[in-house]
């Protein structure tokens, strides 16, 4: 949880300040209601987005180390096994692993949002000549949407594997 915050806090301010200084309220009330629209969408659409149908990509890409930081991921995990060492994120059975598929799409849904909002942003301060918010917008789009995105294909990607395996 705390990775999450620290990550959120991060990212998020730059969006706020821009937005709250810089931006007109009826452009962002657009934008929000747009951003909102992927929400909506089935996770088919999602599956169909996906950078590729193997690891590989994501890890030429550095998923596996965002992985490393993520709120599960294995430096988290490997701190609560120390206090806990019976612990285990997945427990590999099928409603486990469906039921973590299923968050995989909630959380890349949520990012998905993040993405298309801070998009719109960063075009609205390219149009008012706000290069360099431009530039902090869509840097802290790729660390808190993008990246994120990629992860949870690729956890996806790898329970569908192992799902796969123990069903043949």
């Amino acid at each position: 949880m705390i990775p999450n915050v620290v990550w959120s806090v991060l990212n998020l301010v730059p969006i706020f300040i821009y937005c709250y200084n810089k931006v007109d309220h009826s452009p962002l009330y657009i934008f929000m209601i747009l951003s909102v629209i992927p929400a909506f969408f089935p996770n088919s659409f999602y599956d169909r987005i996906q950078a590729g149908r193997t690891t590989r990509i994501y890890k030429r890409l550095g998923v596996g180390f965002v992985n490393k930081l993520a709120q599960n991921g294995t430096i988290i995990n490997h701190l609560v096994r120390k206090k806990f060492p019976n612990y285990k994120m997945i427990v590999y059975q099928r409603s486990s692993i469906n039921k973590l598929l299923q968050q995989t799409y909630m959380f890349e849904k949520f990012h998905f949002i993040m993405f298309v909002f801070f998009i719109l942003i960063t075009i609205y301060a390219l149009v008012e000549n706000h290069f360099w918010w431009a530039i902090i917008i869509s840097a802290t789009n790729l660390l808190y949407n993008i990246y994120p995105n990629l992860l949870q294909q690729y956890v996806r990607l790898k329970l569908m594997l192992h799902k796969n395996r123990k069903a043949n």
